[in-house]
C-alpha cells in the first residue's frame, strides 16, 4: 500500500495472491437506510462485476436520458470485484418512469438489477455502516502445483485466522488501498499534489499524458501522443477505457480551436469536464498519500494504546474531550473512540505532545504547510481537511481451508479498505 510501511501484528503472514478472478474477491455494502417500497426516487441493488460504481451510473443515466447528478451512491466499489451495493435514481415518480429503470435490466455491462424498489428518500454518499468481504487467497506461501497442499493450506488458514483474531483486538491500521491511487496506473496522488500546487497544466498532463510501463501499449501510446503536443492524435488513439481522459481532451480541442496557446482557463475547464467526485479525487488522494506515513509513524507508538496529545473521535466522528489518561485508554480499548491521524488541509488542527509533534515534522518534510491546500485556482477542489481515525474496527472474521487456498471473511467500517487486512494476514504489497 503507498506510503504504508509497518504491520502491527508480528506473525509470519501466509502470503498469496488475490483476485486472480474478479469473483474471488466478493464485496457486499451494509446499508445505513434501506428503501421503504413507496417514494419518488427509485434504488437498485445491483451485482456488478468488473466495473467501476461510476461506470455504471454513467451508463444508466445515460440510458434514462437523466443527469447523472439525479443518482446517488453510498460508497465506491471495487472495479475488480464482485460487488453488490445500492444506487438511487432521484426524482423517478411516474410508474412509466419505474418501467423504463426495469427495462435496463440485464441491459447495463456486467451488472445486474437483483431489486428495484421505491424509497422516500435520496441516498447520498456515505449512508452505510460498513461492508462484508468474502476473499479467496491462492498461491499460498509453500504450495506446490501438482502437489498434496492439504496441510499448507490448514496450516495458513490457522494462522491467518490468528492475526485476523489479533486484530479485531487491537483494530487494524487504516491505510488507503492502492484503488485510492489507482493501480497499475498510480497518478491520482501526483494529480492532486499538481494541483495544491496550482499547476493546472501539469495535473491535465499527469492525468491524459505521463504514460506508464505497466499499462496496457494502447493506453501508452495515445497517452504519449498527449504529451508529444499532438491532441487530436492522442484522442483518436485512446481506446473506450479511457472515457474520462477523453472528455477532458475534447473540452482541449475546444479550447486550441478558440486560442492559439492553451491558458490556465482551458486547464480548468479540462478538469472540470469529469465526474465532480473523481475531481475531487484528486487532492483527497493526495492528502490520503501523506495520511498513510502519518498513520505509520503512529502504529509505531502503539496502534491501541492512547498517548497525551492525540485527537480521539467517537464512532459518530465527533471529538472527545476532558477525559483523563486512563477513561481515553479504556475507550480506546473498547473501540468506543479512536485516536485520529490528519488529513493535511487549510483548517485541520494538529495533535498535541509527540504526536503532534510528528505530524508537523511529516508535514514539513513534504516542503508543505497547511495553507498549501487552498488552491487558490481552484478553490472548489482545495480541502480544509480533517481528522481521521488511524484504525479501524473488523468483527465477523473467519478464516477457512479451500480446495484452491484460504477463504477469509470479515466485516469492517465504511471507508476502510480490505486490502489493509490483507496486508496484514499475507504481509505482502496487496493490491
Amino acid at each position: 500500500m503507498l506510503n504504508a510501511n509497518v504491520y502491527v501484528t508480528k506473525d509470519k503472514g501466509i502470503g498469496g495472491t488475490i483476485r486472480n478472478r474478479y469473483e474471488d474477491f466478493y464485496v457486499e455494502e451494509i446499508p445505513e437506510i434501506v428503501p421503504e417500497g413507496e417514494g419518488p426516487n427509485i434504488w437498485i441493488w445491483i451485482e456488478k462485476i468488473g466495473r467501476t460504481t461510476l461506470d455504471v451510473m454513467l451508463d444508466i443515466s445515460r440510458d434514462l436520458h437523466i443527469d447523472r447528478k439525479r443518482m446517488g451512491f453510498a460508497g465506491m466499489k471495487d472495479k475488480k470485484a464482485l460487488t453488490r451495493q445500492w444506487l438511487c435514481v432521484a426524482n423517478m415518480d411516474s410508474e412509466e418512469q419505474l418501467k423504463q429503470v426495469e427495462d435496463l435490466a440485464g441491459n447495463i455491462y456486467k451488472t445486474q438489477f437483483l431489486k428495484i424498489i421505491r424509497g422516500r428518500k435520496k441516498l447520498r454518499m456515505g449512508q452505510l455502516k460498513g461492508n462484508k468481504f468474502k476473499i479467496l487467497i491462492k498461491d499460498i506461501n509453500g504450495m506446490e502445483k501438482d502437489g498434496d497442499n492439504t496441510e499448507i493450506i490448514s496450516d495458513a488458514a490457522s494462522r491467518a485466522s490468528k492475526i485476523l483474531k489479533e486484530l479485531e483486538f487491537t483494530g487494524v491500521p487504516n491505510y488507503f488501498g492502492w484503488q485510492r491511487f489507482g493501480k497499475p496506473r498510480t497518478n491520482t496522488h501526483l494529480v492532486g499534489e499538481a494541483l495544491i500546487h496550482n499547476d493546472l497544466k501539469e495535473a491535465v498532463r499527469l492525468y491524459i499524458g505521463n504514460p506508464s510501463p505497466e499499462e496496457r501499449n494502447e493506453n501508452q501510446l495515445a497517452r504519449q501522443a498527449y504529451d508529444d503536443g499532438n491532441l487530436e492524435k492522442s484522442f483518436e488513439l485512446m481506446p473506450k477505457g479511457m472515457r474520462y481522459e477523453k472528455m477532458m481532451i475534447k473540452e482541449l480541442l475546444k479550447e486550441s480551436k478558440k486560442k492559439d496557446i492553451l491558458d490556465d482557463d482551458s486547464y480548468k475547464r479540462a478538469i472540470h469536464a469529469l465526474p465532480k467526485p473523481l475531481q475531487r479525487m484528486f487532492v483527497n488522494a493526495y492528502q490520503s498519500f501523506i495520511f498513510n506515513n502519518v498513520v505509520s509513524h503512529r502504529v509505531k507508538m502503539g496502534l491501541d494504546k492512547y498517548i497525551d496529545g492525540d485527537i480521539v473521535i467517537d464512532n459518530e466522528e465527533r471529538i472527545v474531550r476532558d477525559k483523563t489518561h486512563e477513561e481515553f485508554q479504556h475507550l480506546v480499548s473498547n473501540f468506543e473512540v479512536n485516536q485520529t491521524s490528519p488529513l493535511f488541509g487549510t483548517k485541520v488542527p494538529f495533535a498535541e505532545g509527540e504526536v503532534g509533534d510528528m505530524e508537523k515534522s511529516i508535514l514539513n518534510s513534504y516542503n508543505l504547510t497547511r495553507e498549501n491546500f487552498e488552491c487558490p485556482k481552484m478553490p472548489k477542489l482545495g480541502s480544509h481537511g480533517l481528522r481521521r481515525s488511524m484504525r479501524f474496527q473488523i468483527w465477523d472474521t473467519m478464516a477457512s481451508s479451500t480446495d484452491e487456498g484460504v477463504l477469509v471473511e470479515f466485516s469492517i467500517n465504511k471507508g476502510s479498505y480490505a486490502t489493509a487486512v490483507l496486508r496484514e494476514v499475507m504481509k505482502v504489497d496487496v493490491v
